[in-house]
C-alpha cells in the first residue's frame, strides 16, 4: 500500500465550480453536433422524398439547394466537433459553427417556403 497515491481530496465547492466551468466550456457546441447532423438527415430524407414526386424543373432547383444546405450542416457539425476536440481557445471554431449552423438553418425554410407553393 505505500507505492499507492492517493487522489487529493477536492472540496465540494470546488468540484461543482470546475464542473461549471468545464461545462461552460463546452457551451454550444455539444447542441450543435447532434443538431447538425440530424438536419443533414433532414435534407438528405427530404431530397429522397423528392425524388419519388413528378420531375418538374423546380424539383431540379429544390434537390440542389437541399444538397448544398445538407453540405453547410456537415460544415457546422465538423466544425462543431473542432471546437469541442480543440484545446487552443484562440480559434473560435464554435461561433463559426453557430453561424453556419444559422446559415443552414436559413437555406432549410427558404426550401420550406419554395416546396409549401410549388406543392399542388
Amino acid at each position: 500500500m505505500r507505492g499507492l497515491r492517493r487522489t487529493p481530496r477536492i472540496p465540494r465547492r470546488a468540484s461543482q465550480a470546475l464542473i461549471a466551468e468545464l461545462l461552460d466550456r463546452q457551451g454550444l457546441s455539444t447542441h450543435i453536433l447532434p443538431t447538425s447532423a440530424t438536419m443533414v438527415g433532414v435534407c438528405m430524407t427530404v431530397l429522397s422524398i423528392g425524388r419519388i414526386g413528378s420531375g418538374a424543373n423546380w424539383h431540379m432547383l429544390v434537390d440542389k439547394f437541399l444538397a448544398v444546405d445538407a453540405l453547410i450542416f456537415l460544415a457546422s457539425a465538423l466544425l462543431s466537433f473542432g471546437s469541442m476536440r480543440s484545446r487552443r481557445r484562440d480559434i473560435s471554431y464554435e461561433q463559426w459553427a453557430e453561424t453556419v449552423f444559422l446559415c443552414g438553418l436559413g437555406l432549410l425554410a427558404l426550401v420550406a417556403i419554395v416546396l409549401a407553393f410549388t406543392i399542388r
